[in-house]
């Protein structure tokens, strides 16, 4: 408030000028009556992005920390491209997918190892170590004899690619970003960079030769960016760590070393004007309290995924604005609020000091020492000493009374978070098709149809192949991330008449992940197509699903023989594959999947130890034509027999009165068989759906091969249909 009245008071007497020097002696009112929020060491992160900036500093990180880095290598946006589709009747789609390679330091120091990563705030890397993006990682510990980056090395030149020896880092290989807006993400790391702890000794002996064994209470990490001087500063309000530099070695906190209390002598008397008790030897006072005492304690919770945390001291609030202690250290809300307790009661018994005087230099008492002073109460720690004319002058600060630095017994609750799931990539599920074709597009094209699936939600697609037989992998594309509802049955589905509603038959079938659902139909849907399904061979449309529990589910009033697969219908058996024939199956380029008769398409996930494969179930169905039905015998009055049938059209699903379905084949025809369909004994080669046997050729017929059975299949533009069964011959 201040501010403003002598800003405005300022401006209208003196201008601009006078406005800025009121606002500045308002500030001094302001601050001295309302105080300021005093910070006391360097300034917590808010845990910074990956950056890449000349100058930069390069910490030191103890125990285990999440640090961002800075970027040191990095490539141009590598461009893939991917076309799909493109045939006869079907429109090309062109997709742009970019990967990037780069190089990221972390650590001025060796480290163990790197856990989590994460990335714009979502985790790229998992606690196993798994990359939940594509891409190859590698890291680079920091010790004096790593060898160069192989990649880096390869693109710069081995006589121009440093191997940064004594440096931390990583390299990523090849990273897709299309998780990120197709840009190098924000990134954070959790640097593991000793194991069973760490200690003041080996933050100091790296840089100075000291003796610093201290115990850092509970820390989990620490990290050091600038001069040693602003470290220990740091930590020294959190833990007093009075340094001795009076022998042939600095000694950092004394007190560690002592067994008991190093009782003094008898204060010396002065003899000088102006010298602190001259009559005693020793003189006693207690400060004021501060205007702000450390209250307050930031650090990295490790709780929350090192989100900056905040602790405050118990007790009753001191007056005016309490002063925050920022520690760039990982820890427990328990250890930081343990250790905010022991800040605050420590600055408070602080306040009492006392001056002594003694007559003679005792090693034993120097800074960072614990002292009992004769005549005095409580224990003592020596802060500072002076040798002089009149002896040596110590300045000792008050301790805690024992006991009174135990941990709170209040709960502490480190607050809650929303953390990224840490799931493992789940492995791919994938079964390869071809269809009937359904009577739009080009019916001289396979349809060929992949469904892709995964037991778990969190699974990230699979890029697609095909294995034309000869090992080689051709790309098809990727899958996606929409899972595909399949599974496979529990039950074999027995055999029925597939020209009839089965409501006698059920089959069993359980789902790759227990939360999928199979939805129920009404007659007029099951007409309009809904609830295709492929079992084992068998296109089939269920009316009813009745959830068991646990992905189980059983499929009831069943149309069977969909799609002319009626030759399916009595072959199936448990353990054959279920797929819904939804919108989440992903249709597969007929040119590139070629004819060759063993191909397989082949499924590579980031869950994936080994490529999934799948051969191509009903290849060929799409093309091949529908076996004739209704067979009909008719005896000639000249003792010859007539047999006809009813041909069927590809495409032709919908019933339709009053007129015949269009033909798709080029040209009507049917070829009659005697005998096995493999090797026949006689064949007719016929334009219409009819053929008349003469007596005589039946008569020979029956003679050569009693038994026989007369058959007929439609022969297609590309294929020949499955045989109907006419008759057997006595």
């Amino acid at each position: 408030m201040a501010t403003l009245i002598f800003s405005a008071v300022g401006t209208l007497v003196g201008g601009p000028l006078g406005g800025a020097i009121g606002a500045l002696v308002g500030r001094q009112i302001d601050s001295a009556i309302i105080g300021g929020g005093r910070r006391e060491g360097p300034r917590l992160k808010e845990l910074a992005p990956t950056v890449s900036s000349y100058g930069a500093a390069l910490p030191r990180h103890f125990g285990r920390m999440r640090v961002p880095g800075s970027i040191i290598w990095a490539t141009e946006l590598v461009e893939h491209r991917d076309t799909q589709g493109g045939g006869k009747g079907r429109p090309a789609l062109t997709t742009y997918s970019y990967t990037a390679s780069f190089a990221v330091a972390l650590s001025s120091r060796p480290i163990v190892g790197i856990g989590r990563i994460w990335a714009d705030g979502n985790l790229l890397r998992g606690a196993e170590g798994d990359l939940k993006a594509g891409g190859t990682l590698r890291i680079h510990r920091g010790y004096r004899d790593q060898p160069a980056d192989p990649l880096i090395a390869a693109l710069e030149g081995a006589g121009r690619c440093p191997a940064w020896r004594g440096l931390a880092y990583v390299v990523f290989e090849d990273l897709e970003l299309g998780d990120f807006f197709n840009r190098i993400p924000a990134l954070t790391f959790e640097v593991i960079a000793d194991e069973g702890g760490f200690t003041l000794q080996d933050i100091v002996g790296e840089i100075v030769d000291a003796d610093a064994a201290l115990s850092l209470e509970g820390m989990a990490g620490f990290s050091c960016e600038g001069p040693l001087a602003e470290t220990l500063e740091t930590l020294d309000p959190v833990i007093p760590m009075d340094c001795d530099a009076g022998a042939d070695r600095l000694v950092i906190a004394r007190e560690r070393l002592q067994a008991a209390p190093v009782a003094m002598p008898e204060p010396a008397l002065a003899v000088a004007d102006g010298d602190f008790g001259r009559d005693s030897g020793y003189a006693r006072k207690r400060s004021p309290a501060p205007a702000a005492p450390p209250a307050i304690l930031r650090y990295y919770d490790v709780d929350r995924d090192y989100q900056p945390g905040l602790q405050r001291a118990g007790g009753r609030p001191p007056p005016g604005q309490p002063r925050t202690v920022e520690l760039p250290a990982s820890l427990s809300a328990a250890d930081a609020r343990m250790l905010v307790e022991r800040i605050s009661r420590r600055a408070d018994w602080a306040r009492e000091t006392l001056a002594w005087r003694m007559a003679q230099l005792d090693p034993a008492i120097a800074p960072g020492a614990v002292v009992l002073a004769p005549g005095q109460t409580g224990r003592w720690r020596v802060e500072e000493w002076e040798w002089r004319e009149g002896g040596v002058e110590l300045t000792l600060s008050r301790l805690l009374p024992t006991g009174a630095d135990a941990a709170p017994a209040t709960p502490v609750d480190p607050g809650r978070i929303n953390p990224p799931a840490d799931l493992p990539s789940p492995p791919t599920v994938l079964f390869a098709f071809e269809l009937p074709w359904d009577g739009s597009g080009n019916a001289d094209t396979p349809a060929p149809f992949a469904a892709v699936s995964s037991p778990a939600a969190n699974w990230s697609g699979a890029a697609l192949f095909v294995d034309h037989g000869d090992g080689a992998l051709y790309p098809l594309g990727p899958s996606g991330r929409t899972r595909g509802t399949m599974g496979q049955a529990l039950t074999a589905l027995p055999p029925a008449n597939p020209l009839l509603v089965d409501r006698s038959s059920s089959v069993t079938v359980t789902l790759v992940d227990p939360t999928m659902t199979l939805p129920t139909a009404t007659g007029r849907q099951l007409a309009l197509g809904a609830n295709r399904a492929l079992l084992g061979g068998e296109l089939i449309q269920f009316a009813r699903a009745t959830p068991l529990g646990g992905g189980v589910w059983r499929l009831d009033d069943l149309l069977r023989g969909r799609g002319g697969t009626e030759s399916a219908v009595a072959g199936h058996a448990a353990g054959e594959p279920f797929v819904l024939l939804d919108d989440t199956l992903l249709p597969l380029d007929p040119v590139k999947i070629g004819n060759a008769p063993g191909a397989t398409v082949v499924a590579v996930g980031r869950g994936d130890e080994e490529p999934v494969e799948a051969a191509i179930a009903l290849r060929g169905i799409t093309l091949r034509p529908l076996a004739p039905v209704h067979p009909r015998l008719r005896a000639l009055p000249d003792g010859s027999l007539e047999a006809s049938w009813t041909r069927r059209a590809r495409g032709a699903w919908l019933w339709r009165d009053g007129v015949d379905v269009p033909m798709v084949e080029q040209t009507e025809r049917y070829k009659v068989t005697f005998g096995p369909p493999q090797a026949p004994h006689a064949v007719w080669m016929v334009e219409e759906p009819r053929l008349a046997i003469p007596a005589p050729l039946l008569e020979s017929l029956a003679a050569a091969l009693p038994g026989g059975a007369l058959a007929v299949r439609q022969q297609g533009s590309h294929a020949l249909s499955e045989p109907l069964h006419l008759l057997s011959l006595p």
